[in-house]
């Protein structure tokens, strides 16, 4: 069941002081180079959730500028001030279920650490969690009483693009499934932690797709704000974990985000591979075994650089990392080809399909590439 609520003076209710042992209400906040917003949204959060038992985990992707510092600096004087310091791991999906299932409140938001989200919704929201109206509540741009001052056209018109893929193809009813900014009950959130994508960034699309309908939604309205400080972390790749998530959800996660990625970087270096081997064969005059290795060779090279920036951006391997990466995705790569020509030949054998044969040798040289690649090339540390 989804509604959309007006803004109103609505307060939670009576009883929940800030002095209760343990707090009511989890506010996650992702971030990643926000050195100078997190106090500022820390006091924001101190006034709006006055007389409400809280507590706010920041999750940082180890950021360069330093914010986790400037959080444990807070948290050292106030003890509802909690960081978790993520090495290794990034991503805004992976921060989000790291944060709300460290949390320690039956109820759990997630808001930007850049200021935009209208935190003065939370009373409003907690309220409606708290009182069995709903399990979700999304701050939504797609309702009455939705106002922008930082949402530009070019961004807006993504969203907008990306709200009614999401809707016709998942069959998502809410109004706005790519929203950054809700509040869920977290005993629902952790039944459906299982099925989440720890990659990508739209990690509200996600527990709405992945709870097919089961969770009683709510919208409100709220005002986006413009940027304060520091710069959007949203880039051209989110098109691509977007591209990914609704792929996985569309196949029920029997494949993950990472998997379709690299099997889409796989199918560029197919191109790779022919476009080399046409050049060598037609320009060059080189002879075929040759111009066969070079297509390959140019091929799983293109394939690791993609991959490498990326389907594992989040562990992109950097300085000499390369070269030694470059070396292990070479013999992965070069298993994976006897792997694909050893199933084809059994399968031609049992049925002389060549497309057939030619397909499984392909899936199964993915399959491996992509297990070996995750083990012993982007391992994690």
């Amino acid at each position: 069941m989804n509604e959309a609520i007006r803004p109103g003076p609505e307060s939670p209710p009576q009883g929940q002081q800030m002095g209760s042992r343990s707090p009511e209400l989890s506010v996650v906040v992702p971030t990643f180079n926000e050195r100078d917003n997190v106090t500022v949204l820390y006091r924001r959060l101190e006034a709006t959730l006055a007389g409400i038992a809280w507590e706010v985990v920041f999750v940082d992707d180890n950021s360069p500028d330093g914010t986790w510092d400037v959080v444990r600096a807070l948290a050292r004087r106030d003890s509802r001030v909690r960081c978790i310091r993520r090495i290794g791991r990034r991503g805004l999906s992976g921060a989000c279920i790291e944060g709300i299932l460290a949390s320690s409140a039956p109820y759990a938001a997630v808001i930007d650490a850049d200021l935009q989200h209208d935190e003065t919704q939370l009373p409003r929201m907690l309220s409606l969690l708290m009182s069995g109206q709903a399990e979700l509540v999304v701050g939504s741009r797609y309702i009455e009483g939705y106002k922008s001052e930082g949402f530009n056209n070019q961004r807006a018109g993504a969203s907008a693009l990306a709200t009614e893929v999401a809707k016709q193809v998942l069959r998502v009813e809410i109004a706005d499934p790519m929203s950054g900014f809700f509040m869920i009950r977290r005993d629902r959130f952790e039944e459906l932690a299982p099925k989440l994508s720890v990659h990508g960034f739209k990690i509200l699309l996600d527990v709405v797709a992945s709870a097919h309908g089961t969770l009683r939604a709510v919208e409100v309205p709220y005002t986006f704000g413009a940027r304060q400080h520091g710069e959007s972390k949203l880039d051209s790749m989110v098109a691509l974990d977007f591209i990914g998530l609704v792929l996985a959800k569309l196949t029920n996660d029997i494949v993950s985000l990472r998997f379709i990625l690299f099997a889409m970087v796989g199918g560029i270096g197919l191109v790779v591979h022919l476009s080399t081997l046409f050049l060598a064969l037609e320009l060059f005059n080189v002879p075929f075994a040759e111009a066969q290795a070079a297509g390959a060779l140019v091929a799983m090279t293109s394939n690791f650089i993609l991959n490498n920036f990326l389907t594992y951006r989040d562990q992109r391997l950097k300085g000499f990392a390369i070269v030694r990466g470059l070396i292990a995705f070479y013999i992965v790569c070069s298993v994976g080809l006897l792997a694909n020509v050893g199933v084809a030949f059994s399968v031609y054998d049992q049925e002389p399909i060549w497309w057939l044969a030619g397909l499984a040798g392909a899936l199964m040289g993915v399959v491996w590439n992509y297990a070996m690649s995750g083990l012993f090339v982007w391992r994690k540390k």
